[in-house]
């Protein structure tokens, strides 16, 4: 580390490397830098594509427009100070801007959970009740889960972080992470942690827990719908429209579970960093890849917009 808790300006906290090795940390910046990038220009693809090819502008893709909003915020609001950290000696960061980056990434990850749980209902009703589908899922139901999931992810972060800013962290200011995560701050903390647990607790029951069951219980009516059908390309066709979303979900809760839901005596932070970059880093990454790569409509729209751009050309 740069500085110790002794030499430490007030208000501020020490943060971890992913490596103190000078040639690792270099190899890590790169790797990271065009993981990062790949994310970014992944998702800002997806945002392109809906605003240009007007067959997209269904419910799924206005929900998946929304995601890859939120799949940008959600990555970069760590990963550009985790790279300068990488390359810098002083890794400290301000109270105000530890606070900052706690409050969005929680409102980003808590909105995710949320939003792919009104991906999976959107599913439910396109598979399970087609004839009512255009009824059901109109353009005002669309925007207005996807702002109440905003909203929702917004409103929880908010119990979370002020559980977690208001908690005595004394003379020790050390971060045993590369940002500002709750449950590191939490181990940090010299009084309140029990209050603060208390209140993680509960936020992962409403925020991990109950949007999970809601998407098993979607795929379960799916499932039940899907297998008693006697047509192989309805199967087919409700299969290869839910396996991009199953995959994105089984990423990002699995990871973030196990992150959330470990118990303490068996989780080191090690590991946790390790969970971390995969949740932050990797899955961004992955989310555009598998939801073109396995998307016909997506494809067909990339197809058009390259075909428009060399008429121009």
């Amino acid at each position: 580390m740069g500085e110790d808790n002794e030499t430490l300006p007030p208000g501020e906290f020490i943060l971890t490397r992913l490596s103190d090795n000078p040639e690792k940390r270099v190899i890590l910046f790169v790797v990271f830098l065009m993981v990062y990038m790949t994310a970014v220009l992944g998702n800002l693809l997806i945002l392109s594509l809906f605003l240009a090819a007007s067959h997209l502008h269904t419910p799924m893709y206005f929900f998946l427009f929304n995601f890859s909003i939120l799949e940008v915020s959600y990555t970069s609001c760590v990963v550009p100070q985790m790279l300068a950290h990488l390359l810098v000696e002083r890794t400290t960061i301000s109270f105000n801007r530890c606070a900052a980056q706690l409050y969005l990434f929680l409102s980003f990850g808590i909105t995710e959970c949320l939003l792919l749980t009104v991906m999976s209902y959107d599913r439910y009703v396109a598979i399970c009740n087609p004839l009512h589908y255009n009824l059901t899922m109109t353009k005002q139901v669309c925007t207005t889960m996807a702002v109440a999931s905003w909203v929702g992810g917004f409103l929880f972060s908010s119990m979370n972080s002020v559980a977690t800013l208001m908690l005595s962290f004394c003379g020790h200011r050390e971060i045993d992470h590369f940002f500002c995560e709750m449950p590191a701050m939490v181990r940090i903390a010299c009084a309140g942690m029990h209050q603060a647990q208390i209140v993680v607790s509960i936020s992962c029951v409403l925020t991990l827990v109950f949007p999970l069951l809601l998407i098993f219980f979607s795929y379960a009516r799916i499932l039940h719908t899907v297998l008693g059908s006697h047509s192989s390309v309805g199967r087919h066709k409700a299969f290869s429209t839910c396996s991009s979303h199953l995959a994105v979900v089984a990423l990002f809760f699995g990871t973030v579970l196990s992150m959330y839901l470990r118990p303490h005596s068996s989780s080191s932070m090690g590991q946790n960093k390790i969970t971390s970059v995969f949740y932050i880093v990797i899955t961004p990454a992955l989310n555009p890849m598998i939801y073109t790569l396995r998307n016909k409509e997506v494809i067909r729209a990339l197809k058009k917009v390259r075909c428009r751009g060399r008429e121009v050309s």
